[in-house]
Parts: structure tokens; C-alpha cells; sequence
């Protein structure tokens, strides 16, 4: 059995889903899929915490399903610019726990990541999926990773 680790960009998701499908990621359809038959290692999710309730709720669904839930508070610029990257975050834990299972799992389409995942197939021989909206995800990412899932409508949640 595989083993598996999880790690998921939620600001990314959010607003690349967002803007190309005007709707909402499905955490716990995603949940399924990349745990499915593998053993999971780590589950982790990185999101910035502006303290709102409804924050705080979607927060406590992701711990439900099984995420380790990362926070960093939302810093506002006196240029209005935002701060809440947590690519170097992402970075370390996947640098960690890469070392640890056969299947790496990023969910996320910023290029930053490439590097990332070249190192990790090449120094850990791990195999690194991507997940993302293929429209806003970077090719260098894509085509850095073992295999690029694009997310689509079985990964996203309907305004019922």
C-alpha cells in the first residue's frame, strides 16, 4: 500500500477555483481521491486566519475531514498590499514528510512550487501530484509534477 502526504494551498484553491468556476473546492471529494487505497502519512492545510467566524467554521470542516490545519494571521499593508504566503511553510513540511511516503500530494498552481517538486521526485523518488485549476496553474508546475490533476467538476461544490 502506498503511502501518502497531503498538502494543500488554501488560499490558492480558493481563488483559483473561484474565478474559473465561481464556486467552491470540494475538500472532502479531494479527501477521497488522494486517500483511496493509501496509507495516509500527513494531511496538511495552510490557510491564512483573518478571525472571522466563517472562517473559523470552514477552518473546523477541514480539521473534521482530517487536516492538520496551519494558520497565519492576514497582514494588511499601510499600501493596502496583503501579506499571507505561505510557500516557504509548505515548503519545509512537504521537505519533511516527503522523506516519509511514496506519494506527495500538492494542491496548488502557484510555479513557485516547481522546484519543490523536481527536488522532492528527485532526491526521495517520490511520486508528486499536483492538483489544480489547469487554466491558473503554473506549466512549470505542471510539468514539473509526476502527474497534474486538473481540478474540475467532480472536485467542486455547487451552489445547491
Amino acid at each position: 500500500m502506498d503511502t501518502v502526504s497531503v498538502f494543500v494551498d488554501v488560499q490558492n484553491i480558493y481563488y483559483t477555483t473561484k474565478q474559473v468556476y465561481n464556486c467552491h473546492f470540494d475538500y472532502n471529494a479531494f479527501w477521497s481521491e488522494v486517500t483511496a487505497a493509501r496509507k495516509l502519512v500527513r494531511a496538511s492545510a495552510y490557510a491564512i486566519d483573518r478571525g472571522d467566524e466563517k472562517q473559523r467554521q470552514f477552518q473546523n470542516i477541514l480539521r473534521g475531514i482530517g487536516f492538520e490545519v496551519k494558520l497565519k494571521p492576514f497582514i494588511q499593508r499601510s499600501d493596502r498590499s496583503a501579506k499571507g504566503d505561505w510557500d516557504v511553510g509548505i515548503t519545509i513540511d512537504v521537505l519533511e514528510y516527503a522523506r516519509l511516503s511514496n506519494v506527495v500530494v500538492l494542491a496548488s498552481g502557484d510555479g513557485d512550487f516547481d522546484l519543490l517538486v523536481q527536488k522532492i521526485r528527485n532526491n526521495y523518488d517520490c511520486i508528486v501530484e499536483v492538483y489544480g485549476v489547469a487554466q491558473l496553474t503554473a506549466v512549470s508546475l505542471v510539468k514539473s509534477a509526476s502527474k497534474f490533476i486538473p481540478i474540475e467538476q467532480n472536485l467542486l461544490l455547487r451552489n445547491r
